[in-house]
């Protein structure tokens, strides 16, 4: 049983003693009121997180100019006393199970839409627009804060500091990172001010400097005061790590300035992959930037970004990398973390495979957050504690893929006769197919903990087995989910059944040789391009052709971005867009563009990846057997993606 001694011994940021070095670091849910107000769903997805062991939790960004300063749709504020009782609630909540909890401070700046400012233009250190902002279908130009609405920000930050103190917060982080307001102000790439708040390195530091010297005289030298930034923005212009002017030189200022705690991040809006890396970077990849500053500053420093494993958070420590692991998104997929690798459970963990469906995928297209390896999220007030089935009923689940496996885990828990069916000698389903794709092994992650909790709880599993009406007969359940997944869409085009014509499953499993060295992928959603990436990886000459008026667009915007941006042209991966192929033939396949132009192109072998549909002949069997109570559940419903398929399940096996 592995021991983190270094992990969970006591520590402190400034005043504020911690039980262990666990930090969960501020991430925006969206659970937030239409208004600004804290909400139960967010008071009950905190406490779950507290109650899992967690050290210190800071709050989500919070706005100290609402609504001018809001990030997204529904985010919370401290601008106004009227905020303050829902605020105390939350942070007695979090107190109840033994964690301290601190606030994140924020403007938005120049990183927003007038669809969340109430129509408010967005404001920043100078007109300069976020090119990330600035492009469609957001369209935003920023304005210039003046001389005056500079300083009167700077009382709005110390304002809702004290307004923090007053809700019972055991302190405040100033959001100085990712290209938010106080970011602009500290970045050479944006801040082009000519006044006291810009030019050289000392006046850009001056907004931030002044928040925190004014919190102190407000509050006293004992209120904890920490300070997130990006030490390098890995965009052309901005902070970078070393230099008189870096990410080094802005801890050494703040830590000068008064501040507790350095919480060491990276990358802005423009340069989104780094702050919300997809599946494919490593883990912990980005610990050096916090080790570099470490050895610079004598206050305690956090580390953040992919860090997955407690394994992995202890050796930071030992090593001297840093002083404190925020773990963030892998709070979001198992709350229960820290108390599982306390305990000599670490192997139980349900990891974060870093999908960006809570954040990329959720929130910053105005819905709540959720999770694919964990459905319960958002939803912890009802779903947290699984209620006893009033009555025990004999269940069949037929399919062992994640919605199979999520039904019946969890109805098993409830305690339901359980038995799960699957066709295979081994359970995952499409996962098994998915976690092939390049960059995608931590998908590995999904089937490794469903499979284990399957496996734990004792759950009766019969493999190898095709399920027809005659067998559900046999069975006789009173509840029958069909979870048998789905199959690659084949179109009805000539020469679709021709020896150079290959599916997409064949391609990522290898079950075929793909032969010749110029290849067209049909379809250019998530399944064609990461083909497409592979093909490339053996050394292929890859065009994708879609339909749609872009590739990709099935695909959480982040990933979208590292594969439209730096994945696939690394790769030499070529595509075209608003065009359709008619006809396959052993010399390449004709194809029809948006305009109504034909034209020829040449390849030796054609990948169809158009996407799946469903696998669904067992709904009628059922009813036909005689069961009354059936689901469908999982792409055996409608194809779509992980999330939804567990969701699928855990809901289904709670209504029985």
């Amino acid at each position: 049983m592995a021991v983190f001694q270094r992990l969970f011994e006591p520590a402190c940021i400034g005043k504020m003693q911690l039980k262990n070095r666990i930090i969960m670091p501020p991430m925006e849910p969206n659970y937030g009121s239409a208004t600004g107000e804290v909400t139960e769903q967010m008071i009950n997805y905190y406490a779950e997180r507290a109650k899992g062991g967690v050290g210190l939790i800071i709050i989500h960004i919070t706005c100290v100019d609402y609504p001018a300063g809001k990030a997204v749709s529904n985010q919370i504020s401290l601008d106004n006393d009227k905020y303050v009782p829902g605020m105390a609630r939350l942070a007695k909540a979090i107190h109840n199970w033994g964690a301290k909890v601190v606030v994140q401070l924020h403007h938005a700046g120049r990183q927003t839409k007038k669809r969340w400012t109430d129509g408010l233009n967005p404001v920043g250190a100078d007109s300069t627009p976020c090119p990330f902002m600035q492009e469609a279908p957001f369209n935003e130009q920023p304005r210039a804060l003046s001389y005056d609405e500079v300083q009167g920000m700077v009382d709005k930050f110390i304002d809702a500091a004290e307004r923090s103190a007053a809700a019972g917060f055991d302190g405040v982080q100033i959001h100085g990172a990712h290209g938010y307001l106080v970011g602009q102000f500290m970045s050479p790439a944006v801040n082009k001010r000519n006044d006291r708040y810009g030019g050289d390195f000392h006046r850009r530091m001056r907004f931030p400097v002044e928040i925190v010297t004014g919190i102190r005289k407000k509050l006293g030298p004992d209120f904890p005061v920490l300070f997130r930034y990006s030490a390098d923005e890995f965009y052309p212009g901005g902070i970078t790590l070393e230099g008189d002017e870096g990410g080094i030189a802005i801890g050494k200022r703040m830590a000068e300035a008064g501040v507790d705690c350095l919480n060491v991040s990276c990358g802005i809006y423009a340069s989104m992959t780094t702050l919300l890396e997809p599946m494919m970077y490593n883990e912990g990849w980005r610990v050096y930037l916090a080790e570099r500053i470490k050895q610079e500053v004598s206050i305690p420093v956090a580390t953040v970004g992919v860090i997955r494993r407690p394994e992995m958070a202890e050796e930071i420590l030992t090593k001297g990398q840093a002083d404190f692991i925020e773990v963030g998104r892998t709070l979001i997929a198992d709350p229960h973390w820290p108390h599982k690798a306390r305990t000599g459970r670490a192997e139980e963990i349900n990891k974060c495979i870093s999908c960006n469906n809570c954040i990329g995928a959720k929130v910053f297209f105005m819905q709540e957050m959720d999770c694919t390896q964990n459905p319960e999220v958002g939803r912890e007030g009802k779903w947290a504690q699984l209620k006893e089935a009033i009555k025990a009923k004999k269940v069949m689940v037929i399919g062992g893929g994640p919605a199979g496996m999520e039904a019946a885990r969890v109805a098993h828990l409830r305690g339901h006769d359980v038995t799960l069916w699957e066709k295979e000698s081994d359970l995952g389903g499409q996962l098994n197919l998915a976690a092939l794709s390049p960059g995608k092994e931590k998908i590995n992650w999904v089937k490794e903990w469903q499979t284990q909790q399957i496996s734990i709880n004792g759950v009766k599993v019969v493999y190898g087995k095709t399920v027809d009406e005659a067998t559900i007969k046999a069975e006789n359940p009173d509840v029958v989910m069909v979870a048998t997944g789905a199959a690659p869409f084949i179109p009805d085009l000539p020469g679709i059944e021709g020896s150079n014509v290959f599916l997409y499953k064949e391609v990522l499993s290898k079950s075929k040789e793909i032969t010749g060295s110029n290849i067209v992928v049909a379809g250019g959603g998530m399944i064609g391009c990461e083909c497409a990436w592979e093909l490339a990886n053996r050394g292929k000459s890859v065009t994708v052709v879609e339909m749609q008026d872009d590739i990709l667009l099935d695909m959480d915007p982040i990933t979208r971005a590292e594969l439209i941006y730096v994945r696939l042209p690394q790769a030499r991966v070529t595509w075209k867009i608003k065009t359709k192929i008619m006809e396959i033939n052993s010399g390449g396949v004709v194809v029809i563009d948006g305009y109504g132009n034909k034209s020829f192109l040449e390849c030796d072998g054609v990948v169809i990846a158009l996407g799946t549909t469903s696998v669904n002949k067992l709904e009628a069997a059922a009813y036909a057997a005689g069961v009354q109570d059936v689901y469908v559940l999982g792409d055996a419903r409608q194809p779509r993606k992980i999330v939804d398929a567990k969701y699928d399940g855990a809901w289904a096996a709670r209504e029985i």
